[in-house]
This record gives structure tokens, C-alpha cells and sequence, in this order.
């Protein structure tokens, strides 16, 4: 049985020192069928961020194409995540609460829940009218920023369009398990066995994306859907972050004739590069996670060039 002393989350992870990630706590849905006390509106929701988190980085980029910048605000947290949590601060790309003055988002969960004792997660969707947090589940905001504000000025693509649902989900679970996730069970896992099973699964994933991409442009074919921005920012992470913080290091993207050219494509597309902050993810992966990397350095490499010629269509 591992020690709780090399977990970097002890209450998720289990006996054989794998990372047993906590469900999401607040799972409300905004509709606009009036079936949920949330209806749409503008103005009337907030999410708060983190440009360093894969999970938040989905809902950002989804408000983005929905065209919700002005419907649906938003606050970026401190990277650097202390013992506290996340924080609200004035700095470089992240700012303190301009909603309800809060000094952390575990303000805002206790708010809503005073009894809630789990790890403070982002993205956290807050409603400004009752003063609580709706959801907490990226999976499910992104459907919402999607589908339940078009009477509120969304426009852009469908990222999840009826046709090809049952398609979107199975890839989704799929690299969820083994690539969204699955880096995380590498980079925390506590022991050997625990890692090496993650580590297995998420390179036979990407070879099995990697090999499927040589056949069409994305992950659904010809065009972009929530699967491929859910896979995007895990990729994003990987070769800056997760090759050496996590020990992903079988191979990198670069490495993969047919994601490295797929991630270039997702990155190039109009707005996309501006939701991308390197030194955010870096500062905070390398100096949050102190059982990972004791001393807080963080790396200056590597040379990402993202804005190379794709080669994957038109």
C-alpha cells in the first residue's frame, strides 16, 4: 500500500496508488426549456478560470467560438495554486473577483455548500442571481455554452451536432480514460505498477489517434466537434508539461507524424492561440505540485513552433 506521503492528492488515490479522480460536486444544468431553475440570460452567469487547467481551458475556448464573451463573463484565477486553493490576485493575465469579492474560490463552493470539504476545482460556473455555483463540471458546461444560449446572441458551430452524438461520446470517454485523465494517473501516481499501467494506456491511445488521423482531417472527420477542442488542450499541455512533469515521456506530439500536424491545425484556428498562456500552465504545474518538483524551478524549453505550416487540408 502506497504512503500517503508520495500522493500529491491523498484522498485520490487508492490502495494500488492510482489517482481516483473526485467527481464533480455541483452538477446543476442551465436550460432553455425552462426545466432547470437556470435559465439563459446574459449577464446573469460568471465563470471562473484558470488558463493553466486543461479542464478550464475547454470552457474558454467554447465560449470563444459560441461568440458568449459578452453574455457570459469571466475571471482568470493566480496560477499558482497554494494550500488554500485557487486565488484571486492582480497579476499577469489573472485578476482578483470582480463579482462577489472573493480572495478564493473555495469561497464561492462554500457559499453554496457549507459542508463541501473536497479540492476546489475550476472551471466553477456561478450564477449571480442566487449567489451559487451551478456546475463544476467541464464536460457539462461546454454542452451548455454549446446548446442553451442561442436566444442570447450564441453564434458558431455545433460542436456537438445530433448526427454523430453517440460517435463525439465514445471518443470522448476513450480519451478521457486514457489521455485527458490519463496523463494526470501517470504524473500522480504512487507507484510503479499504478504508473506503468496509465503510462501504457495513454501511448497505445495516441497511437490509435495518431494512426486514425492519417486518415481524415479530425477526430469525427471533416469537421471540428467538442471531441477534438476536449483532446486540444491536453495536447497543448503535453510536450511543455507532461513529458517531463507527469513522465509522459515515451514519445512526444511532435514525435506523431498525424496529431503534431492536428494540433498545429486546432491551435491555427481564429482565436485559438489567444486562449493558449504558456507561462500560466507552466508556473502552475511546475510550482504547485511540490511533491513532483520540490525546488519550484520551472523550465524555460521547450521551442514549440505552432505556428508551422500544418499540412492537414484546407
Amino acid at each position: 500500500m502506497p504512503s500517503d506521503k508520495t500522493a500529491q492528492f491523498p484522498k485520490e488515490s487508492n490502495q494500488k496508488g492510482e489517482f481516483v479522480r473526485q467527481a464533480s460536486a455541483f452538477r446543476e444544468w442551465i436550460k432553455a426549456d425552462g426545466s432547470t431553475p437556470f435559465p439563459p440570460a446574459r449577464d446573469r452567469y460568471h465563470l471562473y478560470v484558470s488558463l493553466a487547467c486543461p479542464w478550464a481551458h475547454r470552457t474558454i475556448i467554447v465560449r470563444k467560438l459560441k461568440g458568449l464573451e459578452d453574455v457570459i463573463g469571466m475571471t482568470v484565477v493566480d496560477p499558482i495554486r497554494d494550500d488554500k486553493g485557487w486565488r484571486f490576485r492582480e497579476g499577469r493575465g489573472h485578476t482578483r473577483d470582480p463579482i462577489e469579492g472573493f480572495e478564493y474560490l473555495s469561497e464561492a463552493y462554500l457559499r453554496t455548500d457549507p459542508h463541501f470539504d473536497g479540492r476546489v476545482t475550476v472551471p466553477t460556473l456561478w450564477d449571480k442571481e442566487t449567489g451559487r455555483v451551478v456546475n463544476n463540471e467541464s464536460a457539462e458546461i461546454i454542452r451548455m455554452l454549446n446548446a442553451e444560449f442561442e436566444h442570447c446572441g450564441a453564434s458558431g458551430p455545433d460542436l456537438y451536432p445530433a448526427a454523430i452524438r453517440d460517435e463525439i461520446d465514445m471518443i470522448n470517454q476513450s480519451v478521457y480514460d486514457h489521455v485527458n485523465n490519463g496523463v494526470y494517473r501517470c504524473g500522480f501516481a504512487s507507484t510503479q505498477e499504478a504508473y506503468d499501467e496509465a503510462f501504457d494506456a495513454l501511448f497505445r491511445t495516441l497511437d490509435v489517434l495518431d494512426q486514425g488521423l492519417a486518415k481524415q482531417r479530425y477526430l469525427c472527420g471533416s469537421r471540428i466537434t467538442e471531441a477534438d477542442w476536449r483532446l486540444f488542450t491536453t495536447l497543448i499541455r503535453f510536450d511543455a508539461v507532461y513529458v517531463g512533469h507527469f513522465k509522459c515521456n515515451l514519445r512526444r506530439i511532435a514525435d506523431h507524424p498525424n496529431l503534431s500536424g492536428y494540433l498545429r491545425d486546432l491551435y491555427q484556428q481564429p482565436g485559438i492561440a489567444e486562449t493558449v498562456d504558456f507561462d500560466h500552465i507552466k508556473r502552475h504545474y511546475y510550482g504547485t505540485h511540490h511533491r513532483l518538483n520540490p525546488s519550484g524551478i520551472v523550465p524555460n524549453g521547450p521551442a514549440l513552433d505552432l505556428d508551422a505550416p500544418h499540412g492537414r487540408g484546407t
